[in-house]
Formats: C-alpha cells, sequence, structure tokens
C-alpha cells in the first residue's frame, strides 16, 4: 500500500528526465560555464514535462523540486568549501548537507512547477503563457521567504550586455521573465502547429490558438461557448508586454532616457587587492599584512603621480580602499590601529576606506561597518552593514540564543549613509549586500553619484562564486546607471560600468592594484531606482489571479 502511494506521486521516467536536463542545461548558463544563451530555452524540457503530468499538481511539483534541487546544489556547490577546508568537514557530510539545503530552495521550483500544472489543467495549452509570471512569482516569493535570490534565472545574463538594459526598468527578474518569454512561446506554437497551418488568416489562426486551448462547456445547452474572458485577457496581455520589451529592445531604445553625460573626475580611487589569506594569521603576520596594504597604496600612488597622463590631478581628492578581508580591523576598540591608519592618511594627503568591526554601545555587540578616515587623520563616514548574511552574521530573530552564528552575531544597521569622494557621494555594500538592490536603489535616491563594494570572497575558494558575485553587482549598476568599484580581497576587483561592462578586472587570488576615476552624476533616476520591484509585484498579482479563478470555478478544462 505505501509503495502504492509512493508511485502515485513519482512522475513518469520521462519526465524526470526531461526535468533534469533543463537543470543542467540552466546550470550551464552561469558561472564557471557561462553559456548565458543556454538559458533561453533551458526550460522547455521541464515545462513539456509538467504538460505530461498535468492532471496531478503533486507529480508536477516533484518534477519542479528535482529540476530546483539539482540545479541549486549544480551552481551553490561552492558552499561546501569553507566548511570542509576551514572547519574540517568530511567532504561527503558537506556535500550532504550542501544537498539538504539545495532540496529545500528547490521547493520554489516545485511551487512553479505545480502551479503551471493547475493553470494547464484549467485552460488548456494557451496557459503555458503564464510561465514567465509565475516563474518570476516564486523567485520573488523565494527571495521575501529566504532572504535572498541567488542565482535567479535573470542573473545569468549578467556578462551579456546588451541583454541587461531592461534591469534598468524591473531589476533581474525583469530579465528573468524575458528569459522565459521564447521558450514558453515555442511549446504553445509547438501544441497548436497543426492549427496554425490549418487556417488562413492570422486572425482565424489567433482565434483557433485561444478557443482550442480552453473551451467553456454549457451544460444546459450541451456545447461549447465563446472563449473565457481571462483567457483572451491572458493572451492579450502577454503579447502587449512582450512586444513592448522586444521592441524597445530590438531598437536599443532602453537606455536612452538615462543620461551618459561624462562628467569631469572629481576624485581619484586606488583599490587595493592585498589576496590577504584565509587562516594562520599570527599577531606578526596580521602586522605584516597591514603593512603591506600601505606599501600597496603607496606604490600606486607614486607611479600614478610620476605619470604625465596621471588620472589623479591636483586638487582632486583621493581615495584609497582596502577590501574587506579576514584581518578585522577595529578601528574605534584599536588604538594602535587608529593611529596607524591616521597616520598613513594625513601622510600621504588621501581619505582612506577600510572595512571594521565597530562598537554598537546599546546593544554590547558590533556593527559590520564600512569606515572613512579623511586627510586630516580623523573619520569622517561610517556605514552599519544593514544586510546581514543569515546565520553567518546573524542569526534571525526567532532562533537567537538557539542556534550560532557562524561568524559573528553583529547588530543590525540602519542608515544609508553616504560617503564624500570630492564633489560626489558614494554608497557602499559590504559583500553579501550587493545582492540587495533594495540598498543601491536607496543610496541613489538619497544623492549617490558612485556605488562602492568592498568584498572577500576567499573563504569560498578559487570556485564559480567569484564571478557569481560579480554578476550581482553588474545588475545594481544597470539598475541604478551609476558605475559600481568593486574592491575585494582575492578578486573579482573590477569596475562596472553603469552599462554592465566589467572593465580593468583583476585576477583571482593575486594581490593588485587599480587606479579609477570618479564624477559627479547628473542626478537622474532609473525607473527601477523610483519603483523598485514593480515588476516582480505584478507578475505575484497576475499569478494570484489566474489561482484564484482556477479555485473559484474549481472544475478543470482540458484541450
Amino acid at each position: 500500500m505505501k509503495l502504492s502511494r509512493v508511485r502515485s506521486v513519482l512522475p513518469d521516467w520521462k519526465n524526470i528526465l526531461a526535468a533534469l536536463a533543463s537543470a543542467i542545461l540552466l546550470i550551464g548558463a552561469f558561472p564557471d560555464f557561462e553559456f548565458w544563451f543556454l538559458a533561453w530555452f533551458a526550460l522547455v524540457p521541464l515545462l513539456w514535462a509538467v504538460e505530461r503530468e498535468k492532471e496531478s499538481a503533486v507529480r508536477s511539483f516533484v518534477l519542479g523540486w528535482i529540476f530546483g534541487t539539482v540545479f541549486f546544489f549544480g551552481t551553490c556547490w561552492w558552499l561546501t568549501y569553507a566548511p570542509i577546508t576551514y572547519a574540517g568537514f568530511p567532504t561527503a557530510l558537506a556535500y550532504f548537507l550542501m544537498l539538504g539545503v539545495t532540496a529545500i530552495v528547490g521547493i520554489f521550483p516545485g511551487i512553479f512547477a505545480s502551479v503551471i500544472a493547475v493553470l494547464l489543467k484549467r485552460f488548456g495549452s494557451i496557459a503555458m503563457l503564464a510561465a514567465p509570471f509565475v516563474w518570476v512569482f516564486t523567485e520573488f516569493l523565494r527571495y521575501w521567504l529566504t532572504g535572498n535570490n541567488w542565482n535567479a534565472i535573470g542573473y545569468s545574463q549578467a556578462f551579456s550586455e546588451r541583454s541587461l538594459e531592461p534591469a534598468a526598468y524591473g531589476g533581474p527578474l525583469l530579465i528573468s521573465f524575458m528569459v522565459l518569454v521564447p521558450c514558453t512561446f515555442v511549446l504553445v506554437l509547438s501544441y497548436k502547429w497543426t492549427d496554425l497551418r490549418r487556417n488562413e488568416s492570422l486572425a482565424d489562426a489567433f482565434g483557433a490558438l485561444v478557443s482550442k486551448s480552453y473551451p467553456m462547456t454549457n451544460r444546459n445547452l450541451g456545447r461549447t461557448s465563446e472563449p473565457h474572458v481571462i483567457g483572451y485577457f491572458l493572451v492579450l496581455a502577454v503579447i502587449a508586454l512582450i512586444t513592448l520589451l522586444f521592441t524597445s529592445y530590438l531598437l536599443g531604445t532602453w537606455g536612452k532616457t538615462l543620461s551618459s553625460v561624462q562628467q569631469i573626475p572629481t576624485a581619484s580611487v586606488v583599490a587595493i587587492q592585498p589576496n590577504v589569506p584565509m587562516a594562520g594569521l599570527t599577531e606578526a603576520k596580521w602586522n605584516e599584512y597591514r603593512r603591506h596594504h600601505v606599501r600597496l597604496a603607496e606604490t600606486a600612488l607614486a607611479s600614478v603621480k610620476a605619470n604625465p597622463q596621471s588620472a589623479i590631478r591636483t586638487p582632486q581628492s583621493v581615495v584609497v580602499i582596502f577590501p574587506e578581508s579576514p584581518m578585522n580591523f577595529m578601528y574605534e576598540d584599536d588604538p594602535e590601529t587608529k593611529e596607524f591608519i591616521n597616520s598613513f592618511s594625513a601622510k600621504n594627503n588621501v581619505s582612506v576606506l577600510f572595512n571594521s568591526a565597530e562598537p554598537d554601545v546599546r546593544n554590547g555587540k558590533y556593527f559590520n561597518s564600512a569606515v572613512m578616515v579623511g586627510p586630516e587623520g580623523n573619520e569622517i563616514a561610517q556605514y552599519d552593514k544593514i544586510y546581514l548574511v543569515p546565520f553567518g552574521e546573524s542569526v534571525p530573530a526567532p532562533l537567537q540564543g538557539i542556534v550560532p552564528a557562524l561568524v559573528g552575531s553583529f547588530s543590525y544597521g540602519s542608515e544609508y549613509d553616504l560617503f564624500p569622494l570630492g564633489d560626489a557621494k558614494a554608497g557602499v555594500m559590504i559583500c553579501f549586500e550587493s545582492h540587495f538592490g533594495q540598498l543601491s536603489r536607496e543610496y541613489v535616491r538619497n544623492g549617490a553619484d558612485v556605488i562602492i563594494e568592498m568584498t572577500n570572497d576567499g573563504y569560498l575558494g578559487p570556485t564559480p562564486v567569484l564571478r557569481q558575485h560579480l554578476a550581482n553587482a553588474v545588475f545594481r549598476a544597470v539598475e541604478t546607471n551609476r558605475p559600481v568599484m568593486r574592491v575585494t580581497n582575492v578578486g573579482i576587483t573590477a569596475y562596472i560600468t553603469e552599462k554592465g561592462a566589467v572593465l580593468d578586472p583583476t585576477a583571482a587570488y593575486q594581490e593588485d592594484t587599480r587606479v579609477w576615476t570618479i564624477s559627479k552624476s547628473d542626478g537622474s533616476q532609473t525607473f527601477y531606482v523610483k519603483y523598485g520591484d514593480w515588476f516582480a509585484w505584478l507578475c505575484s498579482i497576475v499569478t494570484l489571479v489566474l489561482l484564484g479563478i482556477c479555485i473559484k470555478r474549481g472544475k478543470s478544462y482540458r484541450k
């Protein structure tokens, strides 16, 4: 009896293979493979399998869950690197725990597949056009319930600059939507190919496409009535939206409302990539690496000032940026470190921006902060990290005191502080914060001309995380129409333009320096900066309305 129950919820083996094929294709679209074009048809096998299993929302859920578990495991396996390398976890145990985590996150693609099955059962194959809306809804749901949306499909396009332009209007989830559109149209047309061939006019073909997909039975008359208005609404809404998106895309008009005027540089940045190791930092080595930060900075300053074509010109402000690293500066609580940094700033007439653990007197804890010391040798600005890594830097409220934080128990910041860079202003993202469009858009709303990311991915090794994390910063630049200056401990340090181009990247796990200039923006704000995740909310509303119709009607109508 139990075996038969298990079999009843298991999809056909051919459909399981199709779900696995989709997962493998989508894995190939992300770093380290970066065949970004695979994302545009990766979900075709999964959706085809769901259509075959549409009679059972449970079996469809299982298909989506298998797909999601394999996909997230295949793109996020690097999370096992730190516990294996630094905590001595047995390799098998680390990967087993990783499988458990990805199985939980795989629930969201499972929800996607089950919702599509319900819609297909109710409306017929035309409901496949709802797939982009439903996918965005489940990615948005994942974000709200887990606190992150790592490797949403849209992020696969981070290094395809032409595909990025719409992010200035709707962020990465708008890109996710656009990526899913072609495969859904392919599936709908494949189901209705015979009807399209049989009809002579486009109008007749369109009518057949709609009416053949979800007939409404009139029980009193015993005959089929006209198609339901919801079906027409769905088809027309999708076609109108996609026409608008792709017309703008093909004509290259996405960015024309955004300023591209080059301003006179107001400050220069010296970015330090020190390649500090993640383990074995004795006090002697810590002091040596701190001195090495200064040597790298002074060497870069000297070489640039000696160059007649130097980007650094007096009276420009010069800012030296030290990245987040395992060195754990404590500017306020360590008088010796404070004196060291103050002296360096005053001696070289530069500002220094660095990561530091700063005291939260009210709660008896520390903030994970970015601190700037000015050329006069005193602190002039501080930002306290708002988006802490769950279970890494802080444990969610219900579990505090029960589950320990892996790195430290920091206090949450609350202020969107900006840093002066000459006449320009900068907002700072610390590591994981580059994943949150809300932070960078709030900075720009408050007047930021540039975004600076300070990060350290060294604990995760020479793995795909380096470029996956870089992909997040690319989207923050495009969304806000502001350059992002990414300063890292082990790489990838890079300058990212407002259009998402990655310039001057450093090699990973090598010490290096970069010098960039900063210009004051014209203050323009993108649609995304003004309205945030409006598109994700729109897709969520469409999905819930369609589900509500299915629940209200109660009866399924098949093609």
